[in-house]
């Protein structure tokens, strides 16, 4: 019964009320947690499911919330955290700042710092830490050079979500091969091929834009040695190593390396780690609400409708693609979060991928993509809140030049257009 399939995709109006619409009336887009919206909807859904027992439903909820590919994201959530806080302790990121920062070519400044963030968001898979970390020096050059303040912070952002849409340990590409099944080393190679010709044309623009800036002499101290602990993840993971065994790698290589240098002693390593896997509670919390949620609009129908209405006047694999696009994008701008667009729309767009021949690693890739063009280019999404709170500017000032997102997005459009990249189209 349409209506009753229908009824059954209440729950995500259920949370897209509670946390857009009210985020909307208060104007604040992080006043209503996103883990109290997904609770409650997720009792509404418990509670509106009809045909079996409140026991099975409470079943059912639970064995969507803990499915294999569920609780896998979980323990990379965890190991990723871990990893992140530990080798931020250590001393890591500063060492990695400076370390690009110093690589900078004279009167390259704007190149050299959006290549900057790029690098550094491929070795941390945080576009939130890129920003925190690069965004205080973007103002500070701003300030030396006279260059526009906006212009300098937008371009720490968009080369923030180059790292976040392909780095092996950003949550976005945990979850967007999770739910598509397939290995982060194949989602990348499908990526890059993409968003690497687009990087090299923001980099091009840049060096025609920033020919009159010179760099700023950077004095810090470098610390070389501090980075290869991201040098080894990123390099061991691009092997198409398990991303769980290049995580655990990496964690022994911050205590190994961090003990030795005195950053902190076993127990300091202990608590970092701590707190590194505590940061990721909220989104551990999240996937879980996600998945039982999501498992019960599956039972009464409602994914089979939504694929259906989607796909009704779909023509071939390009109509599929863009609706998967379509998809993500428009989840992202409800709730403001790229993984939990990803993690929402992730199941219905394997569906789409299986029923219309889609290859998983491109579907991934759209997905990831997409979801990071929606989520740079929204003034309430939190990296252009932190950013702009940052540089105490307006987070609408700096849309204007995310030079990179766009560009990022025009050439995904004309990727799946165009039937790019081959291999996976």
């Amino acid at each position: 019964m349409p209506n009753r399939k229908f009824f059954s995709l209440t729950p995500l109006l259920v949370f897209l009320v509670l946390y857009l619409v009210t985020s909307i009336i208060v104007n604040d887009f992080y006043k209503v947690p996103i883990t109290v919206a997904f609770a409650v909807s997720s009792v509404y859904a418990i509670c509106i499911t009809r045909g079996i027992s409140l026991d099975e439903r409470i079943k059912h909820f639970s064995q969507g919330a803990a499915n294999p590919s569920t609780m896998l994201m979980i323990w990379i959530f965890i190991l990723a955290g871990a990893f992140a806080q530990a080798a931020k302790t250590m001393g890591a990121v500063d060492a990695t700042v400076n370390l690009t920062l110093r690589l900078l070519p004279e009167s390259m400044l704007l190149p050299g710092l959006f290549i900057a963030a790029c690098f550094i968001s491929l070795s941390i898979g945080t576009s939130v830490g890129t920003v925190v970390a690069l965004t205080p020096m973007a103002i500070g050059i701003a300030d030396q050079t006279g260059a526009s303040l906006p212009m300098m912070v937008a371009i720490v952002v968009g080369g923030s979500f180059f790292g976040d849409n392909l780095s092996f340990i950003s949550d976005t590409t945990i979850v967007a091969t999770q739910t598509q099944q397939c290995r982060m080393s194949d989602k990348f190679h499908a990526n890059v091929r993409i968003v690497l010709p687009a990087a090299l044309f923001v980099i091009g623009l840049y060096v025609f834009i920033g020919l009159s800036i010179e760099a700023p002499t950077i004095l810090e101290s470098i610390e070389w040695y501090k980075v290869i602990p991201y040098l080894v993840v990123l390099i061991v993971a691009m092997c198409g190593v398990n991303v769980m065994l290049v995580l655990t790698i990496g964690i022994a290589l911050t205590g190994i390396m961090g003990i030795i240098l005195g950053s902190y002693d076993f127990f300091g390593w202990l608590d970092a780690m701590g707190k590194g896997i505590m940061g990721m509670g909220e989104l551990i919390i999240v996937t879980l609400l996600a998945g039982g949620m999501l498992e019960l609009i599956r039972l009464g129908g409602g994914i089979d409708y939504i694929i259906q209405k989607l796909t009704r006047r779909i023509q071939g694999k390009r109509g599929a693609e863009l609706t998967i696009a379509s998809l993500v994008m428009l989840t992202n701008v409800c709730t403001a979060n790229n993984t939990i667009a990803i993690m929402t729309t992730g199941p219905i767009a394997r569906d789409i991928a299986t029923k219309f021949g889609i290859d998983n690693r491109k579907s991934a890739s759209i997905l990831d993509t997409f979801s990071c063009v929606a989520q740079s280019l929204i003034p309430y999404g939190a990296q252009l809140l932190i950013a702009a709170g940052l540089a105490s500017i307006s987070p609408a000032t700096l849309i204007g030049y995310l030079y990179y997102p766009l560009i990022m997005g025009i050439f995904a459009v004309l990727g799946i257009l165009l039937r790019y990249p081959r291999k996976y189209s």
